[in-house]
């Protein structure tokens, strides 16, 4: 007997749902630009085997430096090897670098974030740390660490993760500091609320809007760290076709194939547009004085 009332209650608040997401796309079309963009990139990556490749590591020395053509889309390298393949399997492996480190290095930060700036004796030594860490840029911190390891996408990931970990804890940490003296936070601590309880129900919530906007920043700066990385030989294995390592591989051979650097090097471009589209979108979205002020 109860069970219709509450469907029929549902269905509004669906449609409200819908309505709010329809009125964000209205007000802020780059997030729609960017999220299609980055769909269509993200499917490329899923159904790679499907999009008329190869094997990327199939080598055909007598087909090597070939000019895109019917046969080859994107040309063929020094070595004979399908530049399209390389390039759509390559999309794989920035995606996956781009979106763990987001999450890893996200998560972490806001973790440390929130105990740093609501507890003044860790703060002092944390927040220590944080500045050593930060006066290192971070591909050259990212760089140090690959050295340490072995070639591989996880150590990649992590070594990336760590470099990006001081910049969201800052944030964080702003945030906290602001809204440790707001009267409400004040008050769940005055009637005798646990740390971790007030850190969770009235902190936390406050955090999310700017740790989503730095998520998709730190998104689009873990790609081209790690194209950086794999550029200069001290990221993903040789093997792995990764946008960084096709670009290395044909940095030498740019003036007689210049298409084996620009196709993966387009590809980089347009899927880091495409996160920062959706950045800035969530941004204006999310703090719509700013926007006024742009």
């Amino acid at each position: 007997m109860t069970a219709a009332p509450l469907e029929l209650e549902a269905i509004p608040a669906q449609r409200r749902e819908r309505g709010r997401f329809r009125e964000l796309v209205r007000r802020h079309p780059t997030v729609a630009i960017g999220l299609a963009i980055l769909a269509m990139m993200v499917l490329v990556a899923v159904l790679a085997p499907y999009l008329a490749t190869v094997d990327p590591q199939a080598l055909s020395p007598v087909h090597r430096l070939r000019f895109p053509s019917q046969a080859n889309w994107f040309g063929t390298d020094n070595l004979g090897r399908d530049v399209y393949s390389r390039v759509i399997y390559g999309a794989r492996v920035s995606l996956w670098v781009g979106f763990w480190v987001a999450f890893f290095s996200t998560a972490i930060g806001l973790a440390i974030g929130l105990v740093t700036g609501f507890s003044r004796p860790v703060d002092a030594v944390v927040m220590r740390i944080m500045d050593g860490l930060m006066s290192i840029p971070p591909v050259l911190l990212a760089i140090a660490l690959m050295a340490l390891t072995r070639a591989s996408t996880g150590n990649v990931i992590l070594s990336i993760t760590i470099s990006q970990v001081p910049q969201v804890t800052r944030l964080v940490r702003g945030v906290v500091l602001s809204l440790r003296e707001q009267p409400f936070v004040e008050a769940a601590i005055a009637v005798g609320t646990g740390f971790f309880k007030t850190l969770g129900r009235h902190i936390l919530p406050n955090t999310i809007a700017p740790l989503l906007v730095q998520g998709t920043y730190i998104c689009a700066s873990a790609m081209i760290t790690e194209a950086i990385l794999s550029f200069i030989g001290a990221g993903t294995p040789p093997n792995i076709p990764s946008w960084g390592n096709i670009m290395a591989e044909g940095r030498s051979l740019f003036q007689v194939a210049y298409y084996v650097v620009l196709f993966p090097a387009a590809f980089l471009s347009i899927t880091v547009l495409a996160v920062n589209l959706v950045g800035d979108g969530l941004r204006d979205a999310l703090d719509p004085r700013l926007a006024r002020r742009m």
